[in-house]
């Protein structure tokens, strides 16, 4: 059933565009939901439609992002479509980069946007397209398919090696022959056996590895791209309180694709993405254009 009025403490939104995550086609497999019905879904933006007693800083006709208790204003130089390709995207990247060990590399904790990485490098593995951009490091190598090359430098990477013409076996010489500094951040968007060994290899002494195993002298760090849990949900409110400026001058929203049949188009989308086609964009439905 549709919610057509909200409670006390709440904001009733009318969804404009929902982007598509893994998450969301790993739910449909049956993982992370134990009953139903449930809520799924993380990238929804739309506009207020009402505002109850006890919601203070937003109004009607409000544009605007959320996440559970979580909601930013979107500025005017973003458009629904584009805003539903931040949070879930922003949120597996600041974590992993920013958020206290364990949940994370612990590089920035509060958030602050002055914090400057000009004399160091990180190394982005595949599928991290809005990485790059979140850091201020004077190396940022992207490792992924060439036909991202010019979008990814876009976004703020200084170097690019081809997948296509690099193995991950020869991935450290590459990296090697680009920067004499250490590699103290890898963040491995693959997430697969062969790329998080060359991850670690390349990483320098003390560096953080935002994947899974542990290491001996390197920290590597398990990546919950969410801002519910209990031990992200501070860090979380730091992020929205200064997202909104931030996308005004400083973040680019990914690239995006519409799906044609409004919400019939969701299900042919995850369908793509569990086939791994999809690269480069992401997948938004417009529920308006329901067929």
């Amino acid at each position: 059933m549709m919610p057509t009025s909200a409670l006390a403490g709440e904001l009733l939104i009318k969804v404009h565009a929902a982007a598509l995550n893994p998450i969301n086609w790993y739910t449909q497999e049956g993982m992370f939901i134990d009953k139903y019905p449930a809520i799924s879904g993380h990238d929804i933006v739309g506009e207020v439609e009402e505002v109850r007693d006890g919601v203070v800083g937003f109004k009607k006709g409000d544009r605007i992002t959320h996440a559970n208790k979580q909601a930013m204003q979107i500025p005017q130089n973003i458009t629904y479509s584009q805003a539903a390709s931040i949070p879930l995207a922003l949120a597996t990247a600041a974590i992993g980069l920013y958020a206290e060990s364990p949940n994370g590399a612990g590089l920035n904790p509060t958030f602050n946007t002055s914090v400057d990485y000009s004399g160091q490098a990180v190394l982005i593995i595949g599928g991290a397209t809005s990485v790059g951009q979140f850091v201020k490091f004077g190396h940022i190598i992207t490792y992924t398919s060439g036909k991202h090359q010019a979008y990814l430098k876009s976004l703020g990477a200084t170097e690019f090696i081809d997948r296509k013409d690099v193995s991950f076996v020869d991935l450290p010489g590459a990296v090697q022959r680009l920067t004499s500094a250490p590699i103290k951040v890898v963040f491995d968007g693959v997430g697969k056996h062969d790329s998080t060994l060359t991850g670690y290899e390349i990483l320098a002494s003390g560096g953080n590895l935002t994947i899974r195993d542990k290491g001996n002298d390197k920290n590597t760090v398990k990546v919950y791209g969410s801002i519910h849990p209990s031990v992200t949900r501070e860090f979380g409110k730091v992020m929205y309180k200064k997202l909104t400026k931030l996308l005004e001058k400083d973040i680019v929203p990914n690239r995006v694709e519409i799906l044609p049949g409004g919400l019939g188009g969701i299900a042919p989308g995850l369908e793509r993405m569990k086939a791994g086609t999809v690269s480069g964009v992401k997948l938004v439905a417009h529920p308006q254009e329901t067929l």
